[in-house]
């Protein structure tokens, strides 16, 4: 039994070393020896292209001036009275 399933092991490993050294491409390129261009060139002379050039007729933003408030801190002139309460409390 032991003998059966290595040579079906063996049997069925066999067909991925089979792979043929002529199926290779010659350049060594990537896969498939595929090569592209550096440059591209495409060629549109017996087409005909007709279109617009579309671009915005501009844009007009208009701005509201800075509203202006009133300042909500009040500088105070006099702290004595504050003074005398802290003095108060130690």
């Amino acid at each position: 039994m032991r003998k059966a399933l290595m040579l079906f092991a063996v049997l069925a490993v066999a067909p991925a070393f089979a792979q043929d050294d002529a199926a290779k491409p010659a350049g060594g390129g990537g896969e498939g020896g595929v090569r592209y261009s550096k440059t591209t060139n495409i060629d549109f002379e017996d087409d005909t292209i007709e279109g617009d050039l579309t671009k915005p007729d501009g844009e007009y933003i208009e701005a509201r001036d800075k509203v202006k408030h009133s300042n909500l801190i009040r500088v105070r002139e006099d702290f004595e009275d504050k003074v005398m309460q802290s003095v108060g409390e130690l």
